[in-house]
C-alpha cells in the first residue's frame, strides 16, 4: 500500500470513531437505523479508542493530523459531559417528581382519611 495515502486514511479512521461516539451520545442519527439510538458506554469506547491513538501516533503523525485529531476528542469529550450531565439532572428530575408524589399522596391521605368499615 502506498504511504501517500496515510493521511486521509488516518483522518477516515478519527471521523468514522467521531461519527460512532456522536451517534452513541444520541447527537446524529443511526444511518442504518434510521434512529437515534443513545448509548454512553458505546460512545466512550469510541472516545477512549482515539485517545489511545494519539498516546500511541505521538512523534509519528503531522501536526495537522495530531490537531485534527485533538480537536476531535475536545469536541467529543465535552459533548459526552453534556450528555452524562444531562442523564444526571434526569434522574434528580425523577427523583425530586417521586418525592413530591408521596407528598402529595400524604397530605391527601391526611386531608381525607379513609373511611373505616363497621366491624358486624
Amino acid at each position: 500500500m502506498a504511504e501517500d495515502n496515510h493521511p486521509i486514511l488516518f483522518m477516515q479512521l478519527v471521523m468514522q470513531n467521531q461519527q460512532i461516539a456522536m451517534m452513541a451520545m444520541g447527537k446524529i442519527k443511526n444511518p442504518v437505523t434510521d434512529k437515534i439510538d443513545r448509548n454512553l458506554e458505546y460512545a466512550k469506547v469510541s472516545i477512549d479508542t482515539l485517545d489511545m491513538l494519539l498516546v500511541k501516533t505521538k512523534g509519528n503523525i503531522t501536526e495537522y493530523e495530531e490537531k485534527f485529531l485533538t480537536e476531535a476528542l475536545k469536541d467529543l469529550k465535552l459533548n459526552y459531559v453534556d450528555e452524562v450531565e444531562r442523564d444526571k439532572a434526569g434522574s434528580t428530575d425523577k427523583e425530586t417528581s417521586k418525592g413530591k408524589e408521596t407528598t402529595e399522596e400524604k397530605e391527601t391521605t391526611e386531608k381525607n382519611p379513609p373511611k373505616e368499615k363497621n366491624a358486624e
